[in-house]
């Protein structure tokens, strides 16, 4: 029974002559149920603000951290492992694996700007209905593309750039450069 309808009923008209304390009753388990429904609203509002806040972070991630990471690699990692892998079986290795970790850039990406949408809506507490499975691939996508570069790719890229010192501190500095603040002087 909901509030408006426990008001009615108790506004509706005559009191029964058999029962008349029946009206009460049906007015209390209207105000009760709804009162318990009450209750429930704070951790709802808590749930609305977790939920608010994790669409706000997850649009940071990836405006911040997902694209400058595919940035990094793609503009400075995977050219130079390609630059200091050995001629032959290991240069066509590293650069198939290149390969494979930028279709796998294009593709998070590209599921990425159909959730996009609804996720603002989220951290902004408008409505929207994300799409359940849609989440899980592009969670799944980029737990297997992780899972790829750290088993695969990275020990590769460490062996390949450890040979040679000066390839390891040139990858270093360019990722420094890469985000180092931009400095504006005077001349």
């Amino acid at each position: 029974m909901t509030i408006n309808h426990a008001v009615n009923h108790v506004a509706e008209g005559p009191v029964s002559l058999e029962v008349p304390l029946a009206g009460f009753s049906q007015c209390h388990l209207g105000i009760m149920s709804q009162l318990q429904a009450f209750a429930e609203l704070p951790a709802l509002q808590a749930a609305a603000a977790q939920a608010r806040n994790i669409a706000t972070q997850t649009l940071a991630l990836f405006k911040y951290a997902v694209y400058g990471h595919f940035a990094d690699e793609e503009n400075e990692l995977f050219p130079a492992v390609l630059r200091s892998a050995a001629q032959g079986e290991e240069a066509n290795r590293v650069q198939a694996m290149v390969q494979r970790l930028t279709t796998e850039h294009r593709a998070i990406e590209s599921l990425w700007k159909k959730l996009e949408p609804v996720v603002k809506a989220a951290a902004k507490a408008k409505p929207g209905e994300l799409d359940l499975v849609a989440v899980e691939e592009l969670v799944q996508a980029f737990l297997a593309h992780a899972n790829f570069e750290e088993q695969q790719f990275l020990p590769l890229a460490e062996t390949i750039l450890s040979r040679n010192g000066n390839h390891m501190a040139a990858l270093g500095l360019s990722l420094h450069l890469r985000h180092a603040p931009l400095v504006v002087g005077y001349v």
